[in-house]
């Protein structure tokens, strides 16, 4: 009998990924194997505080008690069939996910980026079948330093060059304008603007946060001008900013929502365009589509996901516990940070440069035993699961200002 291979530690593994993954990505050098709740272990078994929750993908913490039995209930009966036939568990699915966001109508698909593709379409549909803009004509009003995914359409309108750079051409049809500038943004909107689409709190450029009344004033302009707001909240949704959406922050309804992430309880893709029945109604059979769009296994976790945000619960400590991470950043400004950002439990924190760089900063985090992932500059963010304690929140500042400071 052969032996069997000896388990590789963090470095090997680290050295083995060189030669055959691509360099899309740079992590931080840490091995996960092994995750609970708010905690990650590696493969030597030392432990991490997630601070970063998969990008909001874990708002659920990791292997949810609740997610994990709807997953294994659901392996052991269906798990795809494709949309070419219904499933006992999408209707429900769709009909929760609605209520819970107060729309009409759902499109199931499965990454954030094709929720955003999806979003784009129905938007270009309806501006040419109930709007009335000429053919190959419609536009999309968008903000500079927007992250909507990395498909080529969606690189098109970056302002980010390393997203950009290389993938030309790009498609056409989008306008940039300075986020948090209504101004730009009415000058943008004319009669061929199908939509605009913008992030409520912009993640990756730093959970960037407009001022109050710019949700309102985009919602007002949208519905004067004639055009759907389309809110992108893959990363802000579901709980995170301590309502079930963002836009809730100023009582605001758009036409359409993306979301994502979150939505797959850290389990399975999956990801969602709700909206208004007179907009997603534009699609017809063979239009749009996805194999894994609305899969049982998806449905099943989904709507899992759907039963823990219906109690509020979540919302409700993302509320709470973001006074706490509120609390802790502000005392750290001038010893470290130069300012921050925050929304729930989701902050952006500018460190000094004199300091280090963002990445710098995160991986002196982690050699601390807390995970978290830096953006532009010296900017890191803070991200942690939703179930994630006090105690532990105040675990992880105490070791942010201890790397800061010492």
């Amino acid at each position: 009998m052969t032996a069997p291979a000896p388990a590789r530690g963090s470095e090997e593994l680290i050295r083995a990924e060189e030669p055959v993954l691509a360099h899309n990505y740079h992590p931080l050098p840490v091995v996960v194997a092994r995750a609970e709740g708010a905690w990650v272990e590696d493969v030597e078994g030392r432990r991490y505080l997630d601070m970063l929750a998969g990008y909001s993908a874990l708002n659920f913490g990791h292997r949810h008690p609740a997610l994990i039995e709807a997953a294994h209930r659901q392996l052991d009966r269906l798990t795809l069939t494709s949309r070419a036939f219904h499933n006992d568990r999408l209707a429900g699915f769709a009909e929760r996910l609605a209520a819970l966001t107060g729309t009409e109508m759902v499109l199931p698909m499965n990454t954030g980026a094709e929720a955003v593709e999806s979003g784009i379409k129905v938007a270009r549909k309806w501006a040419y079948d109930v709007k009335g803009v000429p053919a190959d004509r419609a536009t999309i009003v968008v903000a500079a330093d927007n992250f909507h995914g990395r498909t080529t359409t969606i690189v098109s309108f970056s302002t980010d060059e390393t997203a950009r750079a290389g993938f030309g051409p790009f498609t056409p049809g989008f306008r940039v304008v300075p986020y948090n500038d209504l101004a730009a943004l009415e000058a943008a909107v004319d009669e061929t603007t199908a939509a605009v689409l913008i992030e409520p709190i912009q993640g990756e450029a730093g959970v960037l946060i407009p001022d109050d009344g710019y949700l309102a004033g985009v919602r007002e302009l949208t519905r004067r001008a004639g055009c759907l707001f389309v809110a992108d909240e893959i990363q802000s949704g579901l709980g995170r900013t301590g309502h079930t959406l963002a836009v809730a922050h100023e009582s605001v309804e758009p036409d359409v929502v993306l979301l994502g992430k979150a939505l797959g309880g850290g389990i399975v893709p999956v990801s969602a365009v709700v909206g208004r029945r007179d907009v997603l109604g534009v699609l017809h059979p063979g239009e749009h589509g996805s194999t894994f769009g609305g899969n049982p296994l998806a449905a099943a976790v989904g709507t899992a996901v759907v039963e823990l945000l219906e109690t509020g619960e979540f919302q409700r400590r993302a509320a709470e516990l973001g006074a706490v991470l509120r609390e802790g950043l502000s005392s750290l400004v001038g010893r470290g940070v130069v300012g921050f950002r925050a929304r729930g439990l989701w902050a952006g924190v500018d460190v000094d440069p004199a300091l280090g760089t963002g990445r710098e900063i995160s991986e002196r985090l982690m050699r601390e035993g807390i995970l978290v992932k830096d953006t532009h500059g010296s900017t890191i963010r803070l991200a942690p699961p939703l179930t994630v304690t006090g105690e532990e929140l105040r675990e992880a500042l105490g070791t942010l200002e201890k790397v800061l400071t010492s």
